[in-house]
């Protein structure tokens, strides 16, 4: 705050200090105890989609946008209820359009590939692998590490024509399923894998009679703290009352009034430093 008005000044000095002070104090009222937030934050948290059908997807950006919070998305090229998929030409406006908002993106393997089981040997792993998406979905397969770290980098290569940014050198598979031998298969094309927090689970794909938008929501509030990874998705196939909006919006408003600030993995103290170091 300004000092006391001086005493002892001429009329022309004290009528000088009353426009210099009445300047500082409108200078301050300009501006919202808000506009600071993300300067006070008592910790962090990072919001993470994976793709899906899409079907809430331009309502998820709506949301993102309404509160000012950027995310990081993990892509798969998987089918959507438009008929395509999440990759094709239809959604490139749609990831454009999030790039410049200034949200993180990264793989999700390119057909959305689980991995099942490992084979060979450490030195020339092969893997157990079952896609959900494109042209062998539901199959059964076995990937060399060199195939299944082409499917990684499919999906980090559309990405990267899509939102013209560079995808970060993480990825998530599908479900979380992995075994030493896959991560150190994809550490060796330059990927580490990103899960989630036991917390950050939010529920997205649990069925809606079980699992109730409002007992999704408690449970977050409840339970997410400083540090932890949220996972949600651009639209799951099996839950019918949708998570998103309905869930979401209300989550980010009460983690913020609790104090925590929303982060993308780029600024997360342990795969932002990696990425720095590609």
């Amino acid at each position: 705050m300004p000092s006391a008005e001086p005493r002892g000044r001429s009329p022309g000095a004290r009528r000088r200090w009353h426009i210099c002070c009445t300047s500082i104090l409108i200078a301050v009222g300009a501006y919202p105890a808000s506009a600071t937030g993300q300067n006070d934050c008592k910790g962090a948290v990072y919001l993470t989609f994976d793709t899906g059908h899409m079907g809430v997807a331009h309502l998820v950006a709506e949301v993102l946008q309404r509160q000012q919070v950027k995310a990081t998305f993990f892509a798969a090229d998987e089918p959507t209820q438009t008929g395509g998929s999440s990759l094709d030409g239809y959604w490139a406006p749609w990831w454009r359009a999030r790039a410049a908002e200034g949200h993180e993106f990264a793989s999700h393997t390119l057909h959305h590939v689980y991995w099942r089981a490992d084979q060979g040997t450490p030195l020339q792993p092969r893997f157990k692998v079952r896609p959900s998406a494109g042209p062998q979905a539901g199959q059964d397969l076995t990937m060399t590490g060199a195939q299944y770290c082409a499917q990684i980098d499919g999906a980090a290569s559309r990405l990267r024509v899509l939102t013209g940014r560079e995808p970060l050198p993480l990825f998530r598979a599908p479900g979380g399923k992995t075994s030493q031998r896959l991560l150190e298969a994809a550490k060796s094309c330059g990927y580490t894998h990103v899960g989630w927090s036991a917390a950050g689970f939010l529920g997205d794909e649990l069925p809606s009679d079980h699992y109730s938008n409002t007992a999704l929501l408690e449970r977050a509030l409840r339970t997410v703290r400083d540090g932890d990874i949220l996972l949600a998705h651009l639209g799951i196939w099996s839950r019918k009352d949708p998570w998103a909006p309905a869930v979401l919006e209300p989550l980010v408003k009460g983690l913020k009034a609790r104090g925590l600030c929303f982060r993308t993995l780029r600024e997360h103290p342990v795969y932002g430093a990696q990425a720095q170091r590609k």
